[in-house]
């Protein structure tokens, strides 16, 4: 039998679903079955499947260790770690400033690349904050990814309320995400342009814009000038929507291809700036988040705006590109 003390994490959680994350590999016939059955109670108590867990609930498996073995994903305890440049950390949520070059996330099981996410969870074991044997079901997370040479903001969440709240936020389009970016081509003044966004099947992780009819996205990229040449704008985007590589294949679209892109941008650019400033990927950074939409004992976060600094090497070439407006 297992015994599962419901902590704060765990909360306000329905009892089935819950279940379901414990024994990732249980049916969900198998687990209405052991509900009914009162192999699985709370309080000692029957109840039923659509039950909210509340903080200090027993959970009680009538389960020998080895059908809850058979019924658990094993988890690899091997991650790869890179230090961490917090921005702001709290009892909540870590914000991090990523730079280019380092994956948000592993990008397949049995990868065990650097990473932001494994990084932060073993920096929150580390502090024992997390300790993965108290917490089967879960697992300290961001809510926004960057590519893997896009540098700027992440933001974690260290417990499940959190993340469900900030997940929602995102959703809603309540939490603002500010990018910077040089792109080939002048821009003057603000525009707020839509478009639709669909995957190209025939090439692994590329996108392209077209009309609608099929599986497309609507988009929507809102971007002003903020310093510019004859030649060349240093963007800052308001991400309105925030599809796969939606700002760099959008501005490619628009004939303002981000410098240093290499799936979407100018290749003739491309050299130019290699040659001159080794750039090898997008200057592309996200500088600013702004937290909203969020209620309770996350109130306190509301209109908390988090800054990361433009990478030196992109902050040269701003200087450089842009000295007459200095």
């Amino acid at each position: 039998m297992k015994e599962i003390t419901i902590t704060k994490d765990i909360a306000k959680q329905r009892v089935d679903r819950y279940i379901k994350k414990y024994l990732d590999r249980a049916t969900l016939s198998f687990i209405y079955k052991m509900i009914r059955k009162k192999n699985i109670t709370v309080n000692g108590k029957k109840v039923s499947e659509d039950y909210f867990l509340e903080e200090g609930d027993i959970l009680q498996l009538f389960l020998s260790d080895e059908t809850i073995e058979k019924f658990q994903t094993k988890k690899s305890k091997r991650r790869a770690r890179s230090r961490l440049d917090i921005i702001y950390e709290d009892e909540n949520i870590l914000v991090i400033n990523k730079p280019a070059g380092l994956l948000s996330h592993s990008t397949r099981k049995g990868d065990f690349e650097k990473n932001i996410v494994d990084s932060l969870i073993e920096y929150l074991i580390e502090k024992g904050e997390y300790i993965p044997r108290l917490q089967n079901t879960f697992t300290p997370a961001i809510i926004n990814r960057l590519d893997r040479n896009t540098s700027g903001i992440i933001v974690a969440a260290k417990n499940y309320q959190t993340l469900k709240a900030l997940n929602k936020a995102m959703r809603e389009q309540e939490i603002k995400k500010y990018y910077y970016t040089i792109v080939q081509g002048r821009v003057k003044g603000q525009r707020n342009e839509k478009a639709f966004l669909s995957k190209i099947e025939s090439k692994r992780n590329r996108v392209k814009i077209n009309q609608p009819g099929g599986d497309e996205k609507e988009i929507q990229t809102i971007f002003r000038d903020v310093k510019g040449s004859a030649n060349y704008t240093l963007l800052e985007i308001d991400l309105v929507t925030g599809r796969t590589h939606q700002i760099r294949a959008h501005l490619a679209h628009l004939k303002l291809p981000v410098v240093g892109d290499r799936k979407y941008g100018n290749p003739a650019v491309n050299r130019k700036f290699l040659e001159k400033y080794q750039v090898e990927d997008q200057l592309l950074h996200c500088g600013t988040m702004i937290l909203s939409g969020l209620e309770g004992d996350l109130a306190y976060l509301n209109g908390r705006r988090f800054e990361a600094k433009v990478p030196e090497a992109m902050e040269a070439i701003i200087e450089d590109l842009f000295r007459e407006e200095m």
